[in-house]
């Protein structure tokens, strides 16, 4: 599941992240750092990991998430090479002992301490300004789903993450999104038994194909209709 970032007058909410630093790679790389590599499966960051280093990605790809005292798992977001992950600051939240971080793919990062970062975050101010704008739209993110998706009705939450993710991907490669139905259900707090019922529903009016690990849209108008305004 490859994305890019949308670029528009008005930003759109995001589940993926990736780019947002990376025309700060070079200057990353003249900074003391350690260089490290997560093979496909292993964790970036374990549950009860306090947060005290950031990595930038190199390459690779990682899901976010938290496992709830339930058994169910909620995710919260993905992130692809150029993006930093966990975002500076240096306050303890005990939120985040409860958050994980897995490979997706083989990841390699460039890892710097909070003392290291904070220096760069206090001598560069291009470098601040991007930590901040990262952090709008992770806070974009998270508004978008509290004030609005959790009063949408199951399908709609549906086709509004569809429609949001379909938007997100490079030019040219199509409106295939390689996403499997559990994590679809662990995005939008869905039980997966409502997501395939959804995904049959979406089929059998055309607007969708699936197959293992993955769907096409078909019919992206159609798509659009059922989907929010602050979605579109």
């Amino acid at each position: 599941m490859f994305f890019r970032r949308v670029t528009a007058a008005m930003l759109m909410p995001r589940y993926y992240f990736a780019h947002d630093f990376s025309s700060f790679y070079s200057y990353f790389l003249s900074q003391p750092h350690i260089r490290k590599t997560f093979r496909k499966g292993e964790y970036l960051w374990k549950p009860g990991q306090p947060y005290d280093r950031i990595q930038y990605y190199i390459s690779g790809m990682s899901v976010h998430f938290s496992d709830h005292e339930s058994g169910r798992r909620k995710i919260i977001s993905f992130h692809g090479p150029g993006t930093i992950l966990p975002g500076y600051h240096t306050d303890d939240f005990h939120i985040e002992l409860s958050l994980t971080t897995a490979a997706l793919s083989d990841v390699t990062v460039l890892e710097f301490t909070i003392p290291q970062f904070k220096k760069m975050f206090e001598t560069n101010t291009a470098l601040a300004e991007s930590v901040v704008r990262w952090y709008s739209k992770y806070v974009n993110r998270f508004l978008f789903e509290i004030i609005h998706q959790d009063f949408n009705p199951s399908r709609v939450k549906l086709c509004n993450l569809l429609y949001l993710l379909t938007s997100s991907q490079p030019a040219g490669s199509g409106l295939t999104i390689a996403m499997t139905q559990e994590n679809m259900a662990d995005i939008l707090g869905m039980s997966r038994v409502q997501i395939t019922r959804e995904l049959s529903a979406l089929r059998r009016q055309g607007i969708l194909s699936t197959s293992r690990g993955k769907l096409t849209i078909t019919n992206l108008s159609a798509l659009e209709a059922l989907c929010t305004s602050e979605t579109l």
